[in-house]
C-alpha cells in the first residue's frame, strides 16, 4: 500500500484471485436446505417433470432459483451469480436449462406442479418448526395467544404487457396479488405461506379470493393448526364480508379472526353516542397506555344477527396525528378504526393492539417485493405463478435459517436486505415532429432514475429533521453520482454502463477477493471465477490511467 495523500488507500489489483467465494454466508442458506428436507422433498415432488437422461434435477433448479432470489437476484438469469460459486452452490444448470424447466412447470399440468411444489413445502415447515422447538411460532400457541396469519394484498406495477395484467384501482397497471404469512411476533420476522397471482383489476374484498388464499395457507401448518381457535386469521377490512367470515367460522374450521370492519351505516350512527364510560385507554405495541387513544366495545348498540355468532365490534378513537386528515365518518375531531373479532378473552386493549399488529404484514409484502416479488418477469400468467412460489420458496429458506441459526440473536430480526449486505413543449426548432416526440416521452427514463434513487436509500428518510433528510437526499445523490460517474468513466463501451444500481451490487461490488501483501504493497486478488471480474478490472484500469483534479 502506497503512502498517499488521498483519503483511500492506493492499492494494486489483478484477478489471479483462486480459492475465494464471494458468498459464502451462502452456506447458511444451503445448510438450511438440507436440514429442512427442501431439496430432497422438491426432488422427489418433482421428478414427474424430469425427463429421462436429463443432468439437473428439477428439485435442485428450482432451489437455486430461490437461493438466487435469496441473495439479491430478481430475474432468471441471476442465477449465474450461484454458477460463479461450485463450491457453495454445486452444480447450477445453464440458463436455457432453467427457462426451459419454467416453461415445463407452467406448461405442463401447472397445477399439479404448483401442488407438488406446496405439498415439499409443508412438509419441510412442519420439519424445521420441530426442529426450532421453543423458536418456532408454534411455542405457546393457544387459544389465549394463538398462532397469527396475516393476509394482505399488494400491487405490482407492470412495465411491459404481460398476460392478465390490469389496470389498477391506483390507476396503475400490473397485477393485484393476495397473500398470507405467518406472524412470528416480536422475537423475529414472519415467512409466507400462500400467494394468489390476480389480475390488477382484481377486487380488494372478493370474498371467494380470500378464502382461495386462507386454504392454501392451512394446508402450508403442520397438522394439528389447521383448524380451531388456536389459530387466528387477520386481515384488514378488505376480509370484513359476510361469506367470509361465515367460512372461517363454519364448525368444521372454527377459527379465530381479527379482521377491519368498515365505518359507515349503523356504526357510524352509534358512534357519537358511545358513554364516555365506557372507553378506556388504549395501549402501544408495547402493552403500555398509549396516551390519546381509547377503545370501545360497541357490540350491544348493534344489530349483529346477520353477521357470524359470537362477533364482537371494537371501535378506537385518536387524536390525529400531526398531517393526518380525517373523515367524514370520524366525529368530535378524532380518528376512528374499528375491528371484528371472535375472541372471547382479553382485555379491550390487548385485543385492539393485536390486530393493528398486522401491520407487521406490510413488512412481510416489502421484503417479498425485495427477494422478486416486486418484479414478475416472465409474460404468461402461470409462469409468473410458479415465480410468485419461488419468492415465497426464497423467503422461507432465510426465514428457517434466522430460526433454525440466528435465534437469541440481533439478526433474527434482520430483513432481507441487511441479510444480503448487511403533455409536450419544446424550443427546438429543428427536427421532424416524430423524432421531437420520441425524444419526450424517452423522460420516461427519469421513472427509471427516480427507481434507482430509491433503490439507494430515497425510499428511507431516517432522520427526524426536515433539514436532516435534505441532507440524507443530498447523501443518495451522491451514492448515485458514484455509480453513474465510475459506469461513465470505467464501463463505457460494456454492458455494465447501463445496469442499474442493484445489478452493479450484485455483480461488481460483491465480487470477493483476497489481499496479500509483497515488498510493502498491498494487493487484492479479485475471484478468478466471479463472471464479471474482467470487466472490474477493465473499469479499474481504465479509471486509474486518468488523473485526478
Amino acid at each position: 500500500m502506497s503512502n498517499v495523500t488521498g483519503l483511500y488507500p492506493s492499492v494494486r489489483v489483478d484477478a489471479a484471485g483462486s480459492g475465494v467465494v464471494s458468498q459464502a454466508g451462502g452456506l447458511i442458506l444451503t445448510d438450511t436446505v438440507r436440514v429442512s428436507g427442501l431439496g430432497a422433498g422438491l426432488s422427489d415432488a418433482l421428478s414427474p417433470w424430469r425427463k429421462p437422461f436429463a443432468m439437473h434435477d428439477p428439485g435442485k433448479i428450482l432451489t437455486d432459483l430461490g437461493l438466487s432470489l435469496a441473495t439479491g437476484g430478481d430475474c432468471l438469469a441471476d442465477v449465474d451469480r450461484l454458477r460463479a460459486q461450485p463450491q457453495v452452490y454445486g452444480r447450477v444448470p445453464s440458463d436455457p436449462t432453467v427457462s426451459r424447466l419454467i416453461t415445463t412447470l407452467s406448461t405442463i399440468k401447472p397445477a399439479k406442479a404448483l401442488a407438488a411444489i406446496n405439498t415439499a413445502r409443508a412438509a419441510a415447515r412442519a420439519h424445521v418448526w420441530a426442529a426450532a422447538g421453543e423458536h418456532s411460532p408454534l411455542h405457546g400457541v393457544s387459544k389465549g395467544a394463538p398462532l397469527v396469519v396475516d393476509l394482505d394484498a399488494t400491487l405490482l406495477i407492470s412495465h411491459s404487457d404481460k398476460e392478465d395484467a390490469r389496470p389498477t384501482w391506483k390507476k396503475g397497471y400490473g397485477f393485484h396479488p393476495l397473500a398470507a404469512f405467518v406472524d412470528h411476533g416480536g422475537e423475529g420476522t414472519g415467512e409466507p405461506l400462500a400467494v394468489l397471482l390476480r389480475p390488477g383489476n382484481a377486487g380488494s374484498n372478493t370474498a371467494a379470493d380470500h378464502i382461495q388464499v386462507t386454504k392454501d395457507a392451512l394446508q402450508q401448518l403442520p397438522k394439528g393448526y389447521r383448524s380451531g381457535r388456536k389459530v387466528m386469521i387477520r386481515t384488514d377490512s378488505a376480509g370484513g364480508t359476510h361469506d367470509y367470515l361465515d367460512w372461517l367460522t363454519h364448525p368444521r374450521r372454527n377459527l379465530a379472526y381479527s379482521v377491519g370492519f368498515p365505518l359507515h351505516g349503523a356504526v357510524e350512527a352509534v358512534l357519537p353516542r358511545v358513554p364516555k364510560t365506557a372507553w378506556t385507554r388504549a395501549y402501544n405495541s408495547d402493552g403500555i397506555e398509549r396516551d390519546g387513544a381509547w377503545v370501545a366495545d360497541i357490540t350491544g348498540m348493534l344489530d349483529l344477527s346477520s353477521w357470524p355468532a359470537g362477533m364482537r365490534l371494537i371501535v378506537r378513537k385518536e387524536v390525529p396525528h400531526v398531517g393526518a386528515q380525517l373523515r367524514i365518518t370520524d366525529v368530535d375531531g378524532m380518528r376512528y378504526t374499528a375491528l371484528a373479532t371472535n375472541q372471547e378473552t382479553g382485555q379491550l386493549a390487548d385485543l385492539e393492539v393485536r390486530h393493528r399488529l398486522r401491520a407487521r404484514c406490510e413488512d412481510r409484502i416489502r421484503n417479498a417485493k425485495d427477494t422478486g416479488l416486486g418484479n414478475l418477469p416472465l409474460h404468461a400468467f402461470a409462469a409468473n405463478t410458479l415465480w410468485c412460489h419461488l419468492v415465497m420458496l426464497a423467503a422461507e429458506l432465510m426465514v428457517w435459517a434466522q430460526m433454525l441459526g440466528l435465534h437469541a440473536t440481533k439478526a433474527r430480526r434482520w430483513e432481507p436486505k441487511k441479510m444480503r449486505y448487511t403533455v409536450l413543449a419544446t424550443n427546438q426548432d429543428h427536427g421532424q415532429l416524430a423524432d421531437l416526440e420520441v425524444r419526450h416521452r424517452l423522460r420516461a427514463r427519469c421513472e427509471d432514475r427516480i427507481r434507482n434513487a430509491k433503490d439507494t436509500g430515497l425510499a428511507n428518510l431516517p432522520l427526524h429533521s426536515f433539514a436532516a433528510n435534505t441532507l440524507w437526499c443530498h447523501l443518495v445523490m451522491l451514492a448515485a453520482e458514484l455509480m453513474a460517474w465510475a459506469q461513465m468513466l470505467g464501463l463505457h463501451g460494456t454492458k455494465a454502463r447501463r445496469w442499474e444500481p442493484k445489478k452493479l451490487r450484485a455483480r461488481i461490488f460483491e465480487i470477493a477477493g483476497k489481499t496479500s501483501r509483497h515488498a510493502r504493497r498491498l494487493t487484492v486478488h479479485l475471484a478468478a471465477r466471479a463472471p464479471d471480474t474482467p470487466l472490474l478490472i477493465k473499469a479499474l484500469t481504465r479509471i486509474r490511467a486518468l488523473d485526478p483534479p
